[in-house]
Protein backbone atom coordinates (compact mmCIF):
# COMPACT_ATOMS: atom_id res chain seq x y z
CA UNK A 1 0.00 0.00 0.00
CA UNK A 2 1.01 3.64 -0.30
CA UNK A 3 3.29 5.05 2.38
CA UNK A 4 1.16 7.72 4.02
CA UNK A 5 3.49 8.59 6.90
CA UNK A 6 3.76 12.31 7.50
CA UNK A 7 1.02 12.86 4.91
CA UNK A 8 3.18 12.07 1.91
CA UNK A 9 4.22 9.25 -0.35
CA UNK A 10 7.50 8.24 -1.87
CA UNK A 11 5.67 8.27 -5.17
CA UNK A 12 4.43 11.81 -4.83
CA UNK A 13 7.57 13.40 -6.17
CA UNK A 14 7.70 11.31 -9.32
CA UNK A 15 6.93 13.06 -12.61
CA UNK A 16 4.36 11.59 -14.98
CA UNK A 17 6.95 10.32 -17.44
CA UNK A 18 10.68 10.21 -17.73
CA UNK A 19 13.47 11.08 -15.36
CA UNK A 20 11.80 9.97 -12.14
CA UNK A 21 13.80 10.00 -8.92
CA UNK A 22 15.31 6.70 -7.74
CA UNK A 23 12.62 6.19 -5.07
CA UNK A 24 9.71 7.08 -7.36
CA UNK A 25 7.84 4.84 -9.80
CA UNK A 26 9.77 4.08 -12.98
CA UNK A 27 9.15 6.01 -16.16
CA UNK A 28 6.67 4.28 -18.46
CA UNK A 29 6.63 4.78 -22.23
CA UNK A 30 3.40 6.15 -23.63
CA UNK A 31 3.63 4.62 -27.12
CA UNK A 32 2.34 1.05 -26.49
CA UNK A 33 -0.63 2.38 -24.54
CA UNK A 34 -1.36 5.05 -27.13
CA UNK A 35 -1.40 2.32 -29.79
CA UNK A 36 -3.80 0.18 -27.76
CA UNK A 37 -5.96 3.23 -27.09
CA UNK A 38 -6.07 3.90 -30.83
CA UNK A 39 -7.21 0.33 -31.48
CA UNK A 40 -9.96 0.55 -28.86
CA UNK A 41 -11.07 3.96 -30.14
CA UNK A 42 -11.39 2.50 -33.64
CA UNK A 43 -13.38 -0.50 -32.37
CA UNK A 44 -15.70 1.59 -30.21
CA UNK A 45 -16.36 4.10 -32.97
CA UNK A 46 -16.80 1.44 -35.64
CA UNK A 47 -19.48 -0.22 -33.52
CA UNK A 48 -21.19 3.14 -32.89
CA UNK A 49 -20.97 4.14 -36.56
CA UNK A 50 -22.50 0.86 -37.75
CA UNK A 51 -25.26 1.09 -35.16
CA UNK A 52 -26.07 4.66 -36.22
CA UNK A 53 -25.95 4.11 -39.98
CA UNK A 54 -28.03 0.93 -39.65
CA UNK A 55 -30.72 2.77 -37.63
CA UNK A 56 -30.20 0.58 -34.55
CA UNK A 57 -29.91 3.32 -31.93
CA UNK A 58 -31.38 1.85 -28.74
CA UNK A 59 -32.88 4.97 -27.15
CA UNK A 60 -33.61 8.66 -27.56
CA UNK A 61 -30.46 9.74 -25.71
CA UNK A 62 -28.29 10.35 -28.79
CA UNK A 63 -30.95 12.71 -30.15
CA UNK A 64 -31.19 14.49 -26.79
CA UNK A 65 -27.45 15.09 -26.52
CA UNK A 66 -27.28 16.04 -30.20
CA UNK A 67 -29.79 18.82 -29.66
CA UNK A 68 -28.03 19.92 -26.48
CA UNK A 69 -24.50 20.07 -27.90
CA UNK A 70 -25.71 21.64 -31.13
CA UNK A 71 -27.29 24.42 -29.06
CA UNK A 72 -24.01 25.00 -27.21
CA UNK A 73 -22.15 25.08 -30.54
CA UNK A 74 -24.56 27.73 -31.79
CA UNK A 75 -24.07 29.70 -28.56
CA UNK A 76 -27.66 29.10 -27.49
CA UNK A 77 -29.14 27.81 -24.26
CA UNK A 78 -29.23 23.99 -24.30
CA UNK A 79 -32.88 23.61 -25.28
CA UNK A 80 -33.87 20.01 -26.01
CA UNK A 81 -37.28 19.90 -27.69
CA UNK A 82 -37.24 16.10 -27.62
CA UNK A 83 -37.91 16.34 -23.87
CA UNK A 84 -40.67 18.87 -24.53
CA UNK A 85 -41.01 22.12 -26.50
CA UNK A 86 -38.50 24.64 -25.11
CA UNK A 87 -37.18 22.18 -22.49
CA UNK A 88 -33.95 23.39 -20.82
CA UNK A 89 -31.86 20.27 -20.37
CA UNK A 90 -30.07 21.60 -17.27
CA UNK A 91 -33.41 21.21 -15.51
CA UNK A 92 -33.22 17.47 -16.16
CA UNK A 93 -29.61 16.46 -15.47
CA UNK A 94 -26.81 18.85 -14.52
CA UNK A 95 -24.20 18.08 -17.20
CA UNK A 96 -22.67 21.38 -18.37
CA UNK A 97 -19.47 19.47 -19.22
CA UNK A 98 -21.03 18.53 -22.57
CA UNK A 99 -20.51 22.14 -23.67
CA UNK A 100 -16.85 21.17 -24.14
CA UNK A 101 -17.93 19.32 -27.27
CA UNK A 102 -19.15 22.51 -28.96
CA UNK A 103 -15.83 23.18 -30.74
CA UNK A 104 -15.93 19.66 -32.19
CA UNK A 105 -19.32 20.54 -33.69
CA UNK A 106 -17.81 23.56 -35.39
CA UNK A 107 -15.67 21.11 -37.35
CA UNK A 108 -18.00 18.12 -37.61
CA UNK A 109 -21.66 18.91 -37.06
CA UNK A 110 -23.10 15.42 -36.74
CA UNK A 111 -24.32 12.96 -34.10
CA UNK A 112 -21.36 10.85 -35.19
CA UNK A 113 -19.12 13.51 -33.67
CA UNK A 114 -20.56 12.70 -30.24
CA UNK A 115 -20.04 8.99 -30.78
CA UNK A 116 -16.44 9.57 -31.83
CA UNK A 117 -15.81 11.80 -28.82
CA UNK A 118 -17.11 9.11 -26.50
CA UNK A 119 -14.97 6.44 -28.18
CA UNK A 120 -11.90 8.66 -27.81
CA UNK A 121 -12.60 9.42 -24.14
CA UNK A 122 -13.11 5.75 -23.29
CA UNK A 123 -9.98 4.78 -25.20
CA UNK A 124 -7.91 7.49 -23.49
CA UNK A 125 -8.97 6.12 -20.13
CA UNK A 126 -7.66 2.70 -21.19
CA UNK A 127 -4.24 4.22 -21.79
CA UNK A 128 -4.31 5.85 -18.34
CA UNK A 129 -5.33 2.61 -16.61
CA UNK A 130 -2.79 0.43 -18.41
CA UNK A 131 0.11 2.83 -18.07
CA UNK A 132 -0.63 3.24 -14.38
CA UNK A 133 -0.64 -0.53 -13.97
CA UNK A 134 2.83 -0.81 -15.47
CA UNK A 135 4.12 2.10 -13.42
CA UNK A 136 2.79 0.70 -10.14
CA UNK A 137 3.51 -2.99 -10.74
CA UNK A 138 6.74 -2.55 -12.68
CA UNK A 139 5.72 -4.93 -15.46
CA UNK A 140 4.87 -4.09 -19.06
CA UNK A 141 3.09 -7.44 -19.43
CA UNK A 142 0.85 -6.52 -16.50
CA UNK A 143 0.21 -3.09 -17.98
CA UNK A 144 -0.72 -4.48 -21.39
CA UNK A 145 -2.87 -7.20 -19.83
CA UNK A 146 -4.79 -4.71 -17.68
CA UNK A 147 -5.28 -2.43 -20.70
CA UNK A 148 -6.79 -5.26 -22.75
CA UNK A 149 -9.02 -6.45 -19.90
CA UNK A 150 -10.19 -2.92 -19.20
CA UNK A 151 -10.80 -2.02 -22.85
CA UNK A 152 -12.91 -5.16 -23.35
CA UNK A 153 -14.78 -4.78 -20.05
CA UNK A 154 -18.55 -5.19 -20.10
CA UNK A 155 -19.14 -1.77 -18.57
CA UNK A 156 -17.45 0.07 -21.43
CA UNK A 157 -18.91 -2.15 -24.15
CA UNK A 158 -22.45 -1.73 -22.90
CA UNK A 159 -21.92 2.04 -22.74
CA UNK A 160 -20.74 2.08 -26.35
CA UNK A 161 -23.83 0.10 -27.32
CA UNK A 162 -26.02 2.64 -25.50
CA UNK A 163 -24.95 5.57 -27.72
CA UNK A 164 -23.53 8.77 -26.24
CA UNK A 165 -23.89 9.85 -22.60
CA UNK A 166 -22.29 12.53 -20.48
CA UNK A 167 -20.55 9.90 -18.32
CA UNK A 168 -18.02 9.59 -21.17
CA UNK A 169 -16.24 12.51 -19.46
CA UNK A 170 -16.37 10.89 -16.02
CA UNK A 171 -14.55 7.74 -17.17
CA UNK A 172 -11.15 9.35 -17.93
CA UNK A 173 -11.49 11.77 -15.02
CA UNK A 174 -12.00 8.88 -12.62
CA UNK A 175 -9.07 7.01 -14.19
CA UNK A 176 -6.83 10.03 -13.62
CA UNK A 177 -8.15 10.49 -10.09
CA UNK A 178 -7.45 6.87 -9.16
CA UNK A 179 -4.04 7.06 -10.82
CA UNK A 180 -3.13 10.05 -8.68
CA UNK A 181 -4.33 8.25 -5.55
CA UNK A 182 -2.21 5.21 -6.38
CA UNK A 183 0.88 7.33 -6.98
CA UNK A 184 0.34 9.39 -3.84
CA UNK A 185 -0.22 12.63 -5.73
CA UNK A 186 -2.85 14.00 -3.43
CA UNK A 187 -3.30 17.46 -4.92
CA UNK A 188 -3.55 15.95 -8.40
CA UNK A 189 -6.25 13.57 -7.15
CA UNK A 190 -8.26 16.55 -5.93
CA UNK A 191 -7.68 18.45 -9.18
CA UNK A 192 -8.96 15.56 -11.30
CA UNK A 193 -11.89 14.80 -8.97
CA UNK A 194 -13.37 18.30 -8.66
CA UNK A 195 -14.51 18.61 -12.34
CA UNK A 196 -16.63 15.49 -11.89
CA UNK A 197 -19.36 17.64 -10.34
CA UNK A 198 -19.92 19.16 -13.80
CA UNK A 199 -20.50 15.76 -15.40
CA UNK A 200 -23.71 14.79 -13.61
CA UNK A 201 -25.42 15.74 -10.37
CA UNK A 202 -24.74 12.46 -8.53
CA UNK A 203 -20.99 12.75 -9.12
CA UNK A 204 -20.74 15.09 -6.14
CA UNK A 205 -21.14 12.06 -3.89
CA UNK A 206 -18.35 10.25 -5.74
CA UNK A 207 -16.13 13.30 -5.25
CA UNK A 208 -16.98 13.14 -1.56
CA UNK A 209 -15.88 9.52 -1.52
CA UNK A 210 -12.55 10.51 -3.11
CA UNK A 211 -12.18 12.75 -0.07
CA UNK A 212 -12.90 9.74 2.15
CA UNK A 213 -10.13 7.76 0.45
CA UNK A 214 -7.74 10.66 0.99
CA UNK A 215 -8.75 10.69 4.64
CA UNK A 216 -8.06 6.95 4.93
CA UNK A 217 -4.63 7.48 3.39
CA UNK A 218 -3.69 10.05 6.01
CA UNK A 219 -4.63 13.24 4.16
CA UNK A 220 -7.22 14.14 6.75
CA UNK A 221 -7.55 17.88 6.17
CA UNK A 222 -7.48 17.63 2.38
CA UNK A 223 -9.83 14.65 2.41
CA UNK A 224 -12.34 16.31 4.73
CA UNK A 225 -12.33 19.46 2.59
CA UNK A 226 -12.93 17.50 -0.62
CA UNK A 227 -15.66 15.39 0.99
CA UNK A 228 -17.42 18.52 2.21
CA UNK A 229 -17.15 20.10 -1.22
CA UNK A 230 -18.61 17.01 -2.91
CA UNK A 231 -21.59 16.77 -0.57
CA UNK A 232 -22.23 20.51 -0.75
CA UNK A 233 -22.14 20.55 -4.55
CA UNK A 234 -24.45 17.55 -4.74
CA UNK A 235 -26.94 19.36 -2.52
CA UNK A 236 -26.53 22.55 -4.55
CA UNK A 237 -27.28 20.85 -7.85
CA UNK A 238 -30.28 18.74 -6.80
CA UNK A 239 -31.85 21.29 -4.44
CA UNK A 240 -31.07 24.59 -6.17
CA UNK A 241 -29.56 24.51 -9.67
CA UNK A 242 -31.69 21.81 -11.29
CA UNK A 243 -34.98 23.01 -9.70
CA UNK A 244 -34.16 26.54 -10.84
CA UNK A 245 -33.85 25.35 -14.44
CA UNK A 246 -36.76 22.90 -14.25
CA UNK A 247 -40.29 23.76 -15.31
CA UNK A 248 -41.70 21.97 -12.30
CA UNK A 249 -39.24 23.52 -9.84
CA UNK A 250 -37.87 20.26 -8.50
CA UNK A 251 -35.42 17.43 -9.19
CA UNK A 252 -37.57 14.89 -11.02
CA UNK A 253 -35.33 11.88 -10.45
CA UNK A 254 -36.20 11.58 -6.77
CA UNK A 255 -39.22 9.76 -8.20
CA UNK A 256 -36.95 6.91 -9.29
CA UNK A 257 -36.55 6.11 -5.59
CA UNK A 258 -39.91 7.29 -4.29
CA UNK A 259 -42.27 5.74 -6.87
CA UNK A 260 -42.64 2.43 -8.67
CA UNK A 261 -42.96 2.22 -12.43
CA UNK A 262 -46.74 2.21 -11.97
CA UNK A 263 -46.60 5.47 -10.00
CA UNK A 264 -47.26 4.03 -6.54
CA UNK A 265 -45.50 5.76 -3.64
CA UNK A 266 -42.62 3.94 -1.95
CA UNK A 267 -41.25 4.94 1.44
CA UNK A 268 -37.51 5.35 1.87
CA UNK A 269 -37.51 2.39 4.26
CA UNK A 270 -39.19 0.23 1.62
CA UNK A 271 -36.64 1.43 -0.94
CA UNK A 272 -33.86 0.53 1.45
CA UNK A 273 -35.27 -2.94 2.07
CA UNK A 274 -36.01 -3.42 -1.62
CA UNK A 275 -32.42 -2.57 -2.49
CA UNK A 276 -31.45 -6.06 -1.40
CA UNK A 277 -34.09 -7.74 -3.53
CA UNK A 278 -33.94 -8.37 -7.29
CA UNK A 279 -31.20 -10.65 -8.56
CA UNK A 280 -30.19 -8.33 -11.42
CA UNK A 281 -28.55 -6.01 -8.91
CA UNK A 282 -26.46 -8.77 -7.39
CA UNK A 283 -25.52 -10.21 -10.76
CA UNK A 284 -24.20 -6.79 -11.73
CA UNK A 285 -22.28 -6.45 -8.45
CA UNK A 286 -20.86 -9.96 -8.84
CA UNK A 287 -19.55 -9.25 -12.34
CA UNK A 288 -18.25 -5.86 -11.22
CA UNK A 289 -15.77 -7.46 -8.83
CA UNK A 290 -15.54 -10.78 -10.68
CA UNK A 291 -13.78 -9.19 -13.66
CA UNK A 292 -10.92 -8.35 -11.29
CA UNK A 293 -10.71 -11.85 -9.89
CA UNK A 294 -12.36 -10.40 -6.76
CA UNK A 295 -8.97 -9.03 -5.64
CA UNK A 296 -10.06 -5.40 -6.14
CA UNK A 297 -12.09 -5.74 -2.94
CA UNK A 298 -8.84 -5.40 -0.98
CA UNK A 299 -8.30 -1.81 -2.15
CA UNK A 300 -9.77 1.33 -0.49
CA UNK A 301 -10.39 2.64 -4.02
CA UNK A 302 -13.47 0.41 -4.06
CA UNK A 303 -15.12 2.97 -1.79
CA UNK A 304 -15.57 5.07 -4.93
CA UNK A 305 -18.12 2.65 -6.40
CA UNK A 306 -20.48 2.99 -3.43
CA UNK A 307 -22.33 6.21 -4.39
CA UNK A 308 -23.19 4.93 -7.88
CA UNK A 309 -24.14 1.47 -6.63
CA UNK A 310 -26.13 3.08 -3.82
CA UNK A 311 -28.53 5.08 -5.98
CA UNK A 312 -28.82 2.23 -8.48
CA UNK A 313 -29.76 -0.25 -5.78
CA UNK A 314 -32.29 2.18 -4.29
CA UNK A 315 -33.87 2.97 -7.66
CA UNK A 316 -37.25 1.47 -8.53
CA UNK A 317 -36.33 1.51 -12.23
CA UNK A 318 -35.14 -1.93 -13.43
CA UNK A 319 -33.03 -0.24 -16.12
CA UNK A 320 -30.66 0.86 -13.34
CA UNK A 321 -30.14 -2.58 -11.84
CA UNK A 322 -28.45 -4.84 -14.34
CA UNK A 323 -25.43 -4.92 -16.63
CA UNK A 324 -26.99 -3.14 -19.61
CA UNK A 325 -26.94 0.55 -20.53
CA UNK A 326 -24.14 2.95 -19.62
CA UNK A 327 -24.39 3.14 -15.84
CA UNK A 328 -21.46 0.82 -15.08
CA UNK A 329 -18.94 2.44 -17.43
CA UNK A 330 -17.71 4.93 -14.84
CA UNK A 331 -17.08 2.06 -12.40
CA UNK A 332 -14.62 0.33 -14.74
CA UNK A 333 -11.56 2.56 -14.12
CA UNK A 334 -12.21 2.34 -10.39
CA UNK A 335 -12.31 -1.46 -10.18
CA UNK A 336 -9.35 -2.04 -12.49
CA UNK A 337 -7.11 0.44 -10.71
CA UNK A 338 -8.32 -0.98 -7.40
CA UNK A 339 -7.06 -4.31 -8.75
CA UNK A 340 -3.67 -2.73 -9.45
CA UNK A 341 -3.59 -1.34 -5.91
CA UNK A 342 -4.50 -4.74 -4.47
CA UNK A 343 -1.87 -6.63 -6.51
CA UNK A 344 0.78 -4.27 -5.16
CA UNK A 345 -0.52 -4.69 -1.60
CA UNK A 346 -0.60 -8.50 -1.54
CA UNK A 347 3.04 -8.74 -2.53
CA UNK A 348 3.92 -8.25 1.14
CA UNK A 349 1.08 -10.37 2.52
CA UNK A 350 2.04 -12.95 5.19
CA UNK A 351 -0.27 -15.43 3.45
CA UNK A 352 1.70 -17.35 0.78
CA UNK A 353 -1.42 -18.30 -1.16
CA UNK A 354 -2.41 -14.64 -1.46
CA UNK A 355 1.06 -13.68 -2.66
CA UNK A 356 0.88 -16.47 -5.23
CA UNK A 357 -2.59 -15.36 -6.38
CA UNK A 358 -1.35 -11.80 -6.76
CA UNK A 359 1.31 -13.03 -9.17
CA UNK A 360 -1.16 -14.73 -11.54
CA UNK A 361 -4.29 -12.59 -11.18
CA UNK A 362 -3.50 -10.20 -14.05
CA UNK A 363 -3.29 -12.92 -16.74
CA UNK A 364 -6.34 -14.55 -15.20
CA UNK A 365 -8.26 -11.28 -15.40
CA UNK A 366 -7.12 -10.75 -18.99
CA UNK A 367 -8.29 -14.24 -19.95
CA UNK A 368 -11.66 -13.64 -18.25
CA UNK A 369 -12.08 -10.40 -20.22
CA UNK A 370 -11.29 -12.04 -23.57
CA UNK A 371 -13.66 -14.94 -22.96
CA UNK A 372 -16.43 -12.69 -21.65
CA UNK A 373 -16.04 -10.40 -24.66
CA UNK A 374 -17.30 -13.23 -26.87
CA UNK A 375 -20.74 -12.51 -25.42
CA UNK A 376 -20.56 -8.69 -25.47
CA UNK A 377 -21.46 -6.05 -28.09
CA UNK A 378 -18.11 -5.77 -29.88
CA UNK A 379 -18.41 -9.38 -31.01
CA UNK A 380 -20.91 -8.08 -33.59
CA UNK A 381 -18.01 -6.53 -35.49
CA UNK A 382 -16.85 -10.04 -36.41
CA UNK A 383 -20.11 -10.89 -38.21
CA UNK A 384 -20.60 -9.99 -41.87
CA UNK A 385 -24.34 -9.42 -41.41
CA UNK A 386 -23.54 -6.54 -39.06
CA UNK A 387 -22.51 -4.42 -42.03
CA UNK A 388 -25.25 -5.52 -44.42
CA UNK A 389 -27.68 -2.85 -45.61
CA UNK A 390 -31.10 -4.47 -45.68
CA UNK A 391 -34.50 -3.28 -46.90
CA UNK A 392 -35.36 -1.82 -43.48
CA UNK A 393 -32.33 0.50 -43.59
CA UNK A 394 -33.19 1.66 -47.11
CA UNK A 395 -36.78 2.33 -46.01
CA UNK A 396 -35.56 4.35 -43.04
CA UNK A 397 -33.30 6.45 -45.29
CA UNK A 398 -36.24 7.19 -47.57
CA UNK A 399 -38.33 8.29 -44.61
CA UNK A 400 -35.62 10.69 -43.43
CA UNK A 401 -35.24 12.09 -46.95
CA UNK A 402 -39.00 12.66 -47.14
CA UNK A 403 -38.90 15.25 -44.32
CA UNK A 404 -37.82 18.61 -45.83
CA UNK A 405 -34.83 20.27 -44.21
CA UNK A 406 -35.62 23.02 -41.71
CA UNK A 407 -39.10 21.75 -40.85
CA UNK A 408 -40.37 20.57 -37.47
CA UNK A 409 -41.00 16.87 -37.02
CA UNK A 410 -42.39 14.57 -34.35
CA UNK A 411 -40.76 11.14 -34.38
CA UNK A 412 -39.83 8.08 -32.38
CA UNK A 413 -36.45 6.54 -31.58
CA UNK A 414 -35.45 4.92 -34.86
CA UNK A 415 -35.30 8.09 -36.95
CA UNK A 416 -34.72 10.64 -34.20
CA UNK A 417 -30.93 11.10 -34.23
CA UNK A 418 -30.97 11.20 -38.03
CA UNK A 419 -33.30 14.20 -38.04
CA UNK A 420 -31.94 16.41 -35.26
CA UNK A 421 -29.14 17.88 -37.36
CA UNK A 422 -31.40 19.95 -39.64
CA UNK A 423 -34.89 19.75 -38.15
CA UNK A 424 -36.66 20.82 -34.98
CA UNK A 425 -37.39 17.39 -33.53
CA UNK A 426 -39.99 16.38 -30.95
CA UNK A 427 -40.66 13.02 -29.28
CA UNK A 428 -43.88 11.29 -30.27
CA UNK A 429 -46.48 12.36 -27.75
CA UNK A 430 -44.19 14.98 -26.25
CA UNK A 431 -45.01 17.92 -28.52
CA UNK A 432 -47.70 19.32 -26.24
CA UNK A 433 -49.17 22.58 -27.57
CA UNK A 434 -47.28 22.27 -30.86
CA UNK A 435 -48.42 21.05 -34.26
CA UNK A 436 -45.24 19.93 -36.06
CA UNK A 437 -44.99 20.17 -39.83
CA UNK A 438 -44.39 16.43 -40.10
CA UNK A 439 -44.68 13.16 -38.22
CA UNK A 440 -42.05 10.55 -39.14
CA UNK A 441 -42.87 7.21 -37.55
CA UNK A 442 -41.39 3.76 -37.27
CA UNK A 443 -44.55 1.70 -37.01
CA UNK A 444 -42.68 -1.07 -35.21
CA UNK A 445 -40.57 0.99 -32.83
CA UNK A 446 -39.52 -1.03 -29.79
CA UNK A 447 -40.23 1.92 -27.47
CA UNK A 448 -43.98 1.89 -28.04
CA UNK A 449 -46.86 -0.30 -29.10
CA UNK A 450 -46.97 -1.07 -32.85
CA UNK A 451 -48.82 1.65 -34.73
CA UNK A 452 -51.62 0.31 -36.91
CA UNK A 453 -53.22 3.59 -38.02
CA UNK A 454 -50.73 6.50 -38.17
CA UNK A 455 -53.36 9.01 -39.35
CA UNK A 456 -55.56 8.22 -36.36
CA UNK A 457 -52.54 8.49 -34.04
CA UNK A 458 -51.74 11.92 -35.48
CA UNK A 459 -55.31 13.09 -34.87
CA UNK A 460 -55.12 11.83 -31.27
CA UNK A 461 -51.81 13.59 -30.64
CA UNK A 462 -52.91 16.86 -32.26
CA UNK A 463 -56.70 17.30 -32.12
CA UNK A 464 -57.92 19.86 -34.61
CA UNK A 465 -54.92 19.47 -36.90
CA UNK A 466 -55.19 17.28 -39.97
CA UNK A 467 -52.28 15.12 -41.10
CA UNK A 468 -52.09 13.07 -44.27
CA UNK A 469 -49.58 10.47 -45.40
CA UNK A 470 -46.86 12.05 -47.52
CA UNK A 471 -44.62 9.02 -47.91
CA UNK A 472 -44.55 5.41 -46.78
CA UNK A 473 -41.80 2.84 -47.17
CA UNK A 474 -41.95 -0.49 -45.41
CA UNK A 475 -42.48 0.05 -41.69
CA UNK A 476 -41.84 3.80 -41.93
CA UNK A 477 -44.42 6.44 -42.68
CA UNK A 478 -44.16 10.22 -42.99
CA UNK A 479 -47.26 12.38 -42.43
CA UNK A 480 -47.56 16.02 -43.48
CA UNK A 481 -49.69 18.62 -41.75
CA UNK A 482 -52.64 19.52 -43.97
Amino acid sequence: MLDVRNGSSAASAAPEAGGGPPDGPPAVPLRPYAILAGVFCALYFLYSWVQYTQFRNPSWDLGIFEQSVRAYAELRAPIVDIKGPGFLILGDHFSPVTALLAPLYWVWSSPLALLFAQAALFAASAAVVGRTAQQVLGSRAAGIGITVAYGLSWGLQEAVKSDFHEIAFAVPLLALTCRALLLGRWNAAVAWAVPLVLVKEDMGLTVAMVGAVLFVKGQKRLGAALAGFGVAFFALTVLVLIPAASRVGQYDYWAKIEKTGEGADVSFLDSLVGAFGPGDKWEMAFFLVGITGFLALRSPLMLLVLPTLGWRFLSQDPNHWGMIWHYSALLMPIVFLALVDAVRAVRTSPRPWLVAYGKVVVPVVTAIAVVHALDLPLRELLRSETYRTDARVLDARRAVAAVPEGTSVETNVTLMAHLTADHKVYWVGGATGVSPDYLALDLNSGWSQPITDPVQLASQLHPGTRYEIAAQSGQFVVLKRG
